[in-house]
Parts: C-alpha cells; sequence; structure tokens
C-alpha cells in the first residue's frame, strides 16, 4: 500500500483513521485500529453519557489505550461542546496524546496550543474556504468531510467526491477524506481524487470491538443504499438511518417549524437510546449512507486489514 504524508504525519502504518464517534469511540475500538495499522481515534464521553464524569473517564480511556497497544492513537475533541475550555485538551496533552482530530468550531481556538505542546493536529472542514482557514491557523492536516457522513452536517451538502479534489487543490497541507467511504474501493477513489488518507466512522461501528448495542450495528448491516436521511435542514442537518424520530422531524419541517422548534422535537436521550439501549425503531440511529454498503460485522482489525489488502488489487486492475 501506498504511504503518504499522513503515515509520516501520523507515525502509522496505514492511512485509515477511526472517526471520534460520541459515545462509541472508546480504548477497545481505538487499540483494535491503531493495532491493525491505522490511528484508532478516543472520544472522551465513550461510554460515559454524564458530561460530569467525563474528565475522569477520558484520562482512564487513554491509559486503557495505552495498555492494549504500543501503537499510536488519537483524541476527538468537538469544539462546539468544549468551548474555550482546555481542560480535557491537558489531560490528553499529560497522559501523552500526540495527536488529536477537532471539528465544529474555528481551528483559530485550540491548534497553536496543541502544537506547542508537540501534538499534531487533524481538523474536520466541509468546505476550501474552511479548508484554506485551517491551514492558515497552522493544522497539520485537514479531514474534508462530505456530505455523505452520518451525524452532524454541513449546510453546504458538498459531497465527498467533488470537495476532495478541491480541497487538495487549495492547500498545500494533507487532505484526508471523510464520507461514504467503508471499502478498499472507497480508499483507492479518494486517493485518486487526491487525497492523503481516509477517515471512517460508520464502518467501524459495525465491529465486534465497538461498545454500541448490537441493534445499532444490525441495522447499519441491514441498511439499504436508501435507508439514510438528513434531517434538520432549517437547524442542524444530521445524517442518520430513517426512523420514527425522523420521521416526527421532517412533519416539523413540512409543517414550517421553527429552527428552535425543530431542535425541540428529538429528546435529548435519543441518540444515546439508540447507541446503548438499542431502541432503532423510535430513536436515532447516528450512521453515514455508506451503510448501504455495509453487509456484516467483523473485527476492526479486518477492516483495516481489507482495505490494505483490497487496495493493491484494485491499483492492479485500473
Amino acid at each position: 500500500m501506498k504511504k503518504t504524508r499522513v503515515c509520516e504525519l501520523l507515525g502509522i502504518e496505514y492511512p485509515i483513521i477511526q472517526g471520534g464517534m460520541s459515545l462509541i469511540a472508546n480504548a477497545e475500538l481505538a487499540s483494535a485500529v491503531s493495532n491493525a495499522g491505522g490511528l484508532g481515534i478516543i472520544s472522551p464521553n465513550a461510554g460515559e453519557p454524564d458530561w460530569g464524569k467525563v474528565a475522569e473517564n477520558l484520562r482512564s480511556q487513554i491509559r486503557k489505550a495505552r495498555s492494549l497497544t504500543d501503537k499510536p492513537f488519537g483524541v476527538n475533541f468537538s469544539i462546539q461542546l468544549i468551548g474555550e475550555d482546555r481542560s480535557l485538551i491537558d489531560i490528553a496533552i499529560e497522559e501523552g496524546v500526540r495527536a488529536v482530530t477537532m471539528g465544529a468550531g474555528s481551528p483559530a481556538l485550540h491548534t497553536s496550543y496543541l502544537k506547542e505542546h508537540g501534538v499534531r493536529v487533524l481538523h474536520v472542514v466541509a468546505s476550501v474556504r474552511h479548508a484554506k482557514g485551517a491551514e492558515k491557523n497552522g493544522v497539520d492536516a485537514v479531514i474534508a468531510e462530505g456530505y455523505e457522513s452520518g451525524g452532524i452536517n454541513s449546510p453546504d451538502e458538498l459531497t465527498t467526491f467533488v470537495l476532495i479534489p478541491q480541497v487538495v487543490d487549495a492547500v498545500s497541507i494533507p487532505v484526508v477524506a471523510a464520507g461514504g467511504i467503508a471499502d478498499a474501493r472507497g480508499f483507492a477513489a479518494a486517493l485518486a481524487l487526491g487525497a492523503e488518507g481516509v477517515q471512517m466512522g460508520t464502518r467501524f461501528i459495525a465491529t465486534h470491538e465497538c461498545i454500541a448495542n448490537q441493534n445499532y450495528k444490525n441495522a447499519i448491516v441491514a441498511a439499504s443504499d436508501t435507508s439514510t436521511v438528513i434531517t434538520g435542514r432549517g437547524s442542524v442537518p444530521i445524517r442518520g438511518l430513517k426512523s420514527e424520530l425522523t420521521r416526527h422531524i421532517q412533519e416539523a419541517e413540512n409543517a414550517g417549524a421553527s429552527s428552535e422548534k425543530l431542535l425541540t422535537v428529538p429528546s435529548p436521550e435519543s441518540a444515546d437510546a439508540a447507541v446503548q439501549q438499542g431502541d432503532t425503531v423510535r430513536d436515532g440511529v447516528i450512521c453515514g449512507a455508506v451503510a448501504g454498503m455495509i453487509d456484516g460485522i467483523v473485527s476492526a482489525g479486518d477492516v483495516v486489514r481489507s482495505i490494505v489488502e483490497g487496495y493493491d488489487r484494485i491499483v492492479a486492475g485500473l
């Protein structure tokens, strides 16, 4: 497999990064990805919905990952959640984490602080303008995420296929492709578009190491090409599987509900309930459109290995 600047930047064997999925990106999943040669990512609140316990949880997860792998791994921070508070960032620094992925906020807020402490910073972007801004603020790489991705999306609705080459042309730092990638074909396509690595979230949910409820995983495996939907275009666009919850949100949207009203339709616990309790009918199953390509639950290591093995075959056959 081709080595890229992302491999050199992060000290990893293969330029495959696991998404920092809230509640489920824990030490076990991250270490499995890292042990396979990619970069596993820990979410501060993985397995811990009580935000008051997140600091203790993050330190515990980092130490557990350290006991499970001697390979590099990182931490994901949502700037929207942490704001200007650097207490969680300081924990990551104290525990020796050398790479973070960040998004949902300005790269100007924490990038220089992290780099002063020897931490590599990868920032999620959804447009050329955001990518240029991230580079200007000193990030080491950008993760260009297309509209196919699960969870919160950009209102610009740029797909991965058109976003990646434009971002690659606009910046000099490495670009990691995200959104709609689940196998060797997507990986090869991303590199053909100029990316130097990929980030995947949904594919790693449907793995044995992921702590998401089995019903959640099964729902992703059962998904078809048209099983996901974007809701909240009038407030916060979110992609997930179609459910009673998404139907209620769409009905509210069609009825002309305000942005403030739309935010009250889902309960604060809805996504947590799907992840932890497995109520995939009434609650929100966050995942990307690529769910329709996932046909089984395997180990995280097998996900990485299948991409590595398939890439060379695909390139040789072009």
